[in-house]
């Protein structure tokens, strides 16, 4: 085990890439986050001049089309539920940045608004889906912001709903 600053720790965990994404090269990529239970990776992606939100099955690479995150871009900041159930990244709508939520089981769009004078600079989604953390910039000051999700989405749990594609109405 490698507990010096400075050791090699790639010496001793195997490594693989994330699996091919089209025309996007590995070097493109930024934000990478992790389903819980490793299943789904979500990352930032350059696609036309804009920041785009990818979602990859692993180990296959296989891209699944999110839908409603395709309507509202750049995106930044991604995070993931346990089993990939739910998607959250933060999308530019005007002047303002808002964090939105995919229900990928579902189909549904979740918008949580943000006061005016809050600017959401990156978000972090529970592993369950029933909290989400939004870092915010207020008057030159960084605060965190936490929403409860509990009466608004399902809890994604270990052993829960195992999605295949994009979730209903989407193609894969």
């Amino acid at each position: 085990m490698c507990l010096l600053a400075g050791c090699d720790a790639g010496a001793w965990l195997p490594r693989r890439n994330a699996g091919p994404a089209g025309v996007l090269s590995a070097t493109s990529r930024q934000e990478p986050a992790l389903s819980g239970q490793g299943r789904w990776l979500a990352s930032v992606v350059e696609r036309g001049g804009r920041a785009t939100l990818l979602l990859q099955e692993q180990p296959s690479g296989r891209v699944v089309r999110l839908r409603h995150f395709q309507n509202h871009q750049p995106h930044s900041s991604p995070s993931l539920s346990w089993n990939g159930r739910y998607v959250a990244a933060l999308v530019q709508q005007g002047n303002q940045r808002l964090p939105l939520i995919e229900d990928r089981a579902t189909g549904a769009l979740h918008r949580l608004p943000l006061p005016a004078d809050r600017t959401a600079v990156r978000l972090s989604l529970a592993p369950e889906g029933r909290r989400l953390a939004v870092q915010v910039a207020q008057g030159g000051q960084w605060r965190v912001q936490l929403f409860d999700l509990s009466n608004l989405l399902e809890p994604d749990l270990p052993g829960g709903i195992a999605l295949q594609g994009g979730g209903l109405g989407t193609a894969p």
